[in-house]
Parts: C-alpha cells; sequence; structure tokens
C-alpha cells in the first residue's frame, strides 16, 4: 500500500445474479435496481459454458446480431471465440485474449466456439463488457480489435504471486495497446492465495473490479466473494487487494461519460428516436449482412 495515496471506499457489493440468456447460463452483476450503470460502463456478463461432444460449434454459442453505439468487448478465460460481422471481420481468439468492437453506425457479428472447442477443453469462460461510446463517436465506421494472450502487455508483482495483463489505458505502469474512444483502463488480475497489491487509480474514473472466483480481502472493507463486482466510489486515489485465496479478477476504470443514454435489446443510444432510427436502419439492411462460414 501506498502510504501517500488514500484507499477508495466502497460504494456498492453487486452480486453476479444466473439468469438465462437464451438458453446461455450468464452471471449479471449489473445493471441491477440497486445500479443502472458504471459510467461509462453499461453491462457486465460473466458466462461459463459446457460446449456438449455431441454439439455442432457452428450452430452454439450467439448467433448473428446487431449493435450500435458502444463497445462490446469480449475477454476471454478459457476456451476460444470465433467471431465473425457483417464487416468481413472472420477470427478466432482464445484463452487470455481479447475482442474489442467498436460498434459504431452499425455491425452485425456473431460469436461461437471455435471448431477446435473439445480439443481445448470443451469449455467457454468469458466476460462480455458493454461500454458507452460518447455521441460524437456514436456514428463512427465501425472497428474490430481482435488481441491474443501474446499480444497484451504483462507484468509481475508481489514477488511473481501476482499476474497483470493490460488490454487498454495504463495499469501499474503498463500500457494497453487498445484505444479507445474515451479512457479506459482494462486489466485482468491473476493472483496466488496471500499475494496483494496498491493499484493507482485517477480519482476522476469510475471504477470497478469483478471476482471471477477466489477471495479477497479489501483495504477499508474487508472480504469479498467469488461472483461479486465491487464499485468503488470516487474518494481516494487506489485500491488495495490482497488475495485470501487463488482468484482472478477483471478490473476496469474509466472517464464517465456523463450524457443521456437510452438503450433496448442490442442498441445504446441518446434518445428514443435514435434507438428508433437504429432499429430501422437494421431491418432495412444498412448495418450490413452476415452470412456465416
Amino acid at each position: 500500500m501506498d502510504q501517500n495515496l488514500s484507499n477508495r471506499s466502497v460504494k456498492a457489493i453487486l452480486y453476479a445474479h444466473p439468469f438465462d440468456m437464451g438458453g446461455m447460463p450468464i452471471r449479471q452483476p449489473f445493471p441491477t435496481n440497486q445500479v443502472a450503470q458504471i459510467d461509462p460502463f453499461i453491462l457486465l456478463h460473466h458466462a461459463i459454458v459446457p460446449i456438449p461432444k455431441e454439439s455442432d460449434p457452428k450452430h452454439t454459442g450467439v448467433g448473428p446480431h446487431p449493435h450500435r453505439g458502444f463497445s462490446p468487448v469480449t475477454f476471454i478465460f478459457e476456451g476460444g471465440v470465433h467471431h465473425q460481422d457483417s464487416r468481413g471481420n472472420n477470427n478466432t481468439i482464445y484463452k487470455g485474449g481479447i475482442q474489442w468492437m467498436n460498434a459504431g453506425m452499425g455491425i452485425i457479428h456473431s460469436e461461437r466456439p471455435p471448431a477446435d472447442i473439445q480439443e481445448i477443453g470443451g469449455k467457454q469462460e468469458i466476460i462480455q463488457m458493454w461500454i458507452n461510446t460518447p455521441a460524437s463517436h456514436k456514428m463512427d465506421e465501425p472497428a474490430y480489435i481482435p488481441l491474443t494472450a501474446e499480444e497484451i502487455p504483462t507484468a509481475f508483482f508481489d514477488q511473481q504471486r501476482i499476474k497483470v495483463c493490460v488490454q487498454s489505458g495504463n495499469v501499474l505502469g503498463v500500457e494497453g495497446p487498445i484505444k479507445a474512444h474515451t479512457e479506459i483502463n482494462s486489466a485482468t488480475l491473476f493472483f496466488e492465495a496471500g499475494a496483494g497489491i496498491s493499484i493507482p487509480l485517477n480519482a476522476k474514473h469510475n471504477a470497478f473490479i469483478y471476482l471471477l472466483d477466489g477471495q479477497v480481502s479489501l483495504a477499508g472493507h474487508g472480504i469479498v466473494e467469488a461472483k461479486h463486482a465491487v464499485y468503488f466510489a470516487n474518494d481516494g486515489e487506489q485500491i488495495s487487494i490482497t488475495a485470501n485465496s487463488s482468484t482472478r479478477i477483471l478490473l476496469m476504470s474509466g472517464m464517465p461519460i456523463n450524457e443521456k443514454m437510452v438503450s433496448h435489446g442490442p442498441f445504446v443510444m441518446n434518445s428514443e428516436t435514435q434507438l428508433m432510427e437504429a432499429f430501422r436502419d437494421y431491418q432495412m439492411g444498412k448495418m450490413g449482412v452476415l452470412i456465416e462460414e
């Protein structure tokens, strides 16, 4: 712990409630009735999905669907994700990688298990984050940014007992390669039992961590269990984490956009009129066509 920096207090502890999303079992710590969003972070889904041996990967996972006005970002913890979209992108990213998509004015994509999913364990574990886009960029050209595990900068701390992988922004002096539309820090952290670290954060950023498993102790708060998100107050310059058991964590912080946000289904815009336009444009084929290979 850096004695010169104050630790943020905990604003809310959010349990990742399980529910069924079109046949896929997921957990969602937010949005909830308690917390609508953690601006600019709209939604978090944590999915652990066994892929039956008899199933065809081309017909499992999430089929073609549209997005506009935000960035759906997929962190891959086990297995892999085969991404195809209406802009011609066709790529598979495996464990430790990330698929960052700026939906912009509109794109259709699918997210399936890779063809070799059974050879690599027969299970997908992913987190998908929806990150809002400011109004000035909602109608940009879409962009798809894949990174393999090897392409993500990694550093080790506390006698090599903590591995930190940084996808965007700057965390603990490690610079992530993805440039978002706004200031976004994203990192995945892997703790051995007993390891601890203090992480400086921009005091203006909204920030949270999500525990995929394990248990940690937070300075100034106490114990947090797996399958919970911790939403921090903007009242300090760092968070201090000690792992009570082996633990995997997603850390995200970002400058709030502070704009009106309306969402329905796969679209996130600034007004009801813009939402209706998004549905109309999708139905008219303006977001392209995806015919999966």
